[in-house]
């Protein structure tokens, strides 16, 4: 939940915020990837499960920095 200061500063600022559970994820996927781990495979770790819903680990797939780490892989 936002602070009262927070939001009286930026009132929109958390909708640009990323929440550290999607970095942890996004860092694991490039990493696994980077692995050889291809991408399907990497989506259906308990680790990813564990921490984010659906639509949290699409918006972790859509950022520019792991789509440019994913390559052609993205696409399937």
């Amino acid at each position: 939940m936002p602070r009262v200061g927070d939001i009286i500063r930026s009132p929109f600022s958390f909708l640009f915020e990323r929440s550290q559970k999607e970095e942890l994820v996004a860092e694991y996927v490039i990493r696994e990837h980077h692995g050889g781990r291809p991408l399907q495979e990497i989506v259906k770790d308990a680790y990813i499960a564990n921490r984010l819903s659906p639509e949290q680990l699409g918006r972790v797939l859509e950022r520019p920095d792991v789509v440019h780490a994913l390559g052609r892989d993205f696409d399937g």
